[in-house]
């Protein structure tokens, strides 16, 4: 019975976060390229491979943003925070905009990242400011790959797993390195088959959850085969409206091997009363 209460409110506060300002909308060829650099000799089997790096890598400091379009203007979700890809633990500040009616900015929300779960301070929707809201990510329908306004860094770097097509594009620089460019289309399923098993359940959900499990993808591997940058392009059915809207996430990643100390909250500081509704 508690299970069930807490899947309800935690799936109603995290779809809050997004669903409330989402209310609108909705190639390029490598083969020169392929033939002058060798690492794109195979670039399906490298982005498969792109998780194992970061893992390999400890850990980052990361950058996020969300972008949709609400009654005709594009909004964007940003989130500044650390990540630890080995115990796959992360802190992010996410921003909210603006309201569309020019309302004073949101609070910052934390929100804290753990394999099958979710937790948010300063959410608001009558919960306490000094509380936690936990969210068991498998019970979203997109397995929190877009309704908590950032997608965590590791379940980013999975989705490439499901590497179904890539073409390699070519050379470029990214905040003063050198990368490869890839561009793709990912299969939700086939990434939640080779998922590691703290991520399995979540894409699984956003398998079934999204409009199509197929997602569009520009990705930015360094010389060690890390991400920097990773864009996809997420079709998301948020409940309110029956066309599905068109998601931008982008997750940078930089400064490999930055201390990452995350603890997450004891029972007693996690919310259990009622979510207002938005």
């Amino acid at each position: 019975m508690a299970d069930r209460q807490q899947r309800r409110w935690g799936t109603a506060v995290v779809a809050g976060l997004v669903a409330g300002i989402c209310a609108g909308t909705a190639g390029c060829s490598g083969s020169g390229a392929a033939a002058e650099d060798p690492h794109a000799a195979d670039p399906v089997e490298t982005l498969r491979r792109a998780a194992d790096r970061l893992v390999e890598a400890g850990s980052s400091k990361a950058r996020t943003s969300m972008e949709m379009a609400t009654g005709g203007t594009r909004v964007t979700i940003r989130g500044e925070g650390v990540y630890d890809f080995r115990r796959q633990l992360g802190r992010l500040k996410v921003v909210l905009p603006q309201d569309p009616a020019g309302a004073s900015e949101h609070r910052p929300i934390t929100e804290l990242l753990a394999p099958g779960a979710l937790f948010m301070k300063n959410r608001g929707a009558g919960v306490p400011a000094e509380k936690w809201v936990r969210v068991e990510t498998a019970t979203l329908s997109d397995g929190n790959l877009v309704t908590g306004g950032a997608t965590d860094p590791y379940a980013a770097a999975e989705v490439l797993r499901g590497t179904r097509t890539a073409t390699y594009v070519g050379r470029s620089e990214f905040a003063g390195t050198e990368v490869r460019h890839y561009r793709g289309t990912a299969d939700l399923t086939v990434a939640a088959e080779d998922a590691s098993a703290g991520g399995r359940g979540s894409l699984s959900a956003a398998a079934k959850g999204f409009a199509t499990a197929r997602v569009p993808f520009d990705v930015y591997l360094d010389e060690q085969g890390r991400i920097r940058k990773v864009r996809h392009r997420f079709s998301f059915v948020n409940g309110r409206q029956k066309e599905a809207v068109a998601v931008a996430s982008t997750t940078l990643l930089y400064d490999f091997g930055a201390p990452v100390d995350v603890r997450l909250p004891a029972d007693r500081d996690i919310y259990t009363g009622r979510i207002a509704e938005e």
